[in-house]
Formats: C-alpha cells, sequence, structure tokens
C-alpha cells in the first residue's frame, strides 16, 4: 500500500479527533458502526453539544467505556467551541489537552491530517516493532522514539499505518502468519511462530 490511511471513518477533523477518542480500546470496525449513526445526527462541536453526554452514550453504548468516552467527546466540544472557534486545534500541545486526548491520539490526528510526521504506538505498532527487532522499548514512548528515530523521513508519515495494518492482518498478537508475511526473511522472530 503506497498511501494507507487510518481505517477509522471521518470526514473532516472533528469527526476524526472524535473517532480516534473513541477507537481507545476498541476495534475501528466497531467504532465505525457506532459513528456512521453517531454523525447523522451530530457532526460538529456545536451538535455534539446539543446532543449532550446521555445522547452521545445512546449512539456508542456499544463501545468500551462508552460513558467516559461520551463524557469526554462533550467536555472536548465544548472546548473546541469556547477556546477554539469550534475548530480542532492542530498542534500537538492544544490537543493534547483536551479531555480524553493523550500522545496517541494526537499523534493519529496530527500524522492522519498530514500536519505532523507521527508514529503512535498502539497494540499492534508496540508488538510488531519488537517482533522485527525494530525496538527493545519497554514504553509506548521510547518505542516511538526507537521509531521515528530509524524510520526513513519520507516513510514517516506511512510508518505508522503500514505498522498497524500489518499488526492488524499479519503479524497478529496469537498466531503470526509468518508462511505468508512478506517480511518473513527479515524477521528475527519467524523461527518462533514458524516452528509453532
Amino acid at each position: 500500500m503506497p498511501d494507507p490511511r487510518t481505517e477509522l471513518t471521518y470526514a473532516t477533523p472533528f469527526t476524526l479527533l472524535v473517532a480516534v477518542v473513541l477507537s481507545a480500546q476498541a476495534t475501528d470496525v466497531s467504532v465505525n458502526k457506532a459513528t456512521a449513526e453517531l454523525y447523522k445526527v451530530a457532526d460538529t462541536p456545536e451538535k455534539m453539544l446539543a446532543l449532550g453526554e446521555a445522547g452521545v452514550a445512546g449512539y456508542i453504548s456499544s463501545i468500551g467505556l462508552f460513558n467516559t468516552k461520551a463524557r469526554n467527546v462533550i467536555a472536548l466540544s465544548k472546548i473546541l467551541l469556547d477556546q477554539h472557534g469550534g475548530k480542532v486545534p492542530l498542534d500537538r500541545a492544544a490537543l493534547q489537552a483536551l479531555p480524553g486526548v493523550g500522545r496517541k491520539t494526537a499523534s493519529v490526528v496530527l500524522n492522519e491530517l498530514g500536519v505532523e510526521p507521527a508514529i503512535a504506538v498502539d497494540t499492534h505498532v508496540f508488538r510488531v516493532a519488537h517482533r522485527l527487532g525494530l525496538s527493545k522499548a519497554k514504553t509506548p514512548d521510547q518505542v516511538e522514539a526507537d521509531l521515528m528515530r530509524i524510520t526513513p523521513r519520507d516513510g514517516l508519515t506511512r510508518a505508522h499505518h503500514w505498522l498497524i495494518l500489518h499488526g492488524r492482518y499479519a503479524c497478529v498478537a496469537r498466531k503470526p502468519r509468518c508462511e505468508s508475511c512478506l517480511l518473513a526473511d527479515l524477521c528475527p522472530s519467524r523461527e518462533l511462530f514458524l516452528g509453532a
């Protein structure tokens, strides 16, 4: 895939931000299913705020931690209206100041919108980085630093997606598909799984 993108469905920076906030500890498929209906009625901070916490929770109840996520979506919508003119701020510090937005979420948003090359380290990226020997670090922030250091500049905006997709569909957690993996001949972990 020469130009991989997120599998989350979005139309604007705001709907991307909400989708990424909702995706914590949830699958993109489950988030897309919930947001397909949610965005029909609330695809701006104003409409989200009008829907209210209980209203948002009703649309996202199929996603884990939905009450907390609904609270965060309402709170970040209010902050966007009060402090940012209803627009998603496109700098890391302002994004990370929003409720429910940590480093990983900000990295996904900034990278996806082409604002800042970033590698957001989720469970897939963490696993693939270790299996491929790209990092031995123990924390997501340390893995991110390792990956940012070794990834060629022209691949930085795509590396995040390549690693996620590889971890989601090939280098899966329990039974990695080493026999069909395009990277098997480069992978220092393949013998662990091919013999299993």
